[in-house]
């Protein structure tokens, strides 16, 4: 009788818990990306050859990823949103320059031989 119990009560007060925590920092996260995303498209000079849906996605992996770096590194809440911001302007710089070079200086896109 007292193990089920203890069992009840160790998932209740110690893995939801953990669990909640860990899914709110993905999902705040991922809210932070999206803005991110747009704000990393306009640290970045110049004009982008891609998309709103592109930058926003781009945008999102690298604030998850700087994130994640920031939360593993430990370097604080203010240090963590700017490694954010630094990773998806890279991320959104990086994924501008492939489809740069994939469209050529005209902005079409050339056929690859």
């Amino acid at each position: 009788m007292i193990l089920p119990l203890f069992i009840a009560f160790l998932v209740l007060f110690v893995v939801l818990p953990l669990v909640g925590l860990a899914l709110w920092t993905l999902v705040s996260t991922v809210i932070v990306g999206l803005f991110f995303g747009a704000l990393a498209r306009l640290v970045v000079p110049g004009s982008q050859p891609i998309g709103a849906l592109a930058t926003i996605l781009s945008g999102l992996i690298g604030s998850i990823l700087g994130g994640f770096i920031g939360h593993q590194i430990g370097v604080g809440h203010l240090a963590t949103v700017l490694l954010e911001i630094g990773v998806a302007a890279v991320a959104v710089t990086a994924f501008s320059a492939s489809q740069a070079r994939r469209l050529g200086p005209t902005g079409r896109r050339r056929e690859i031989r």
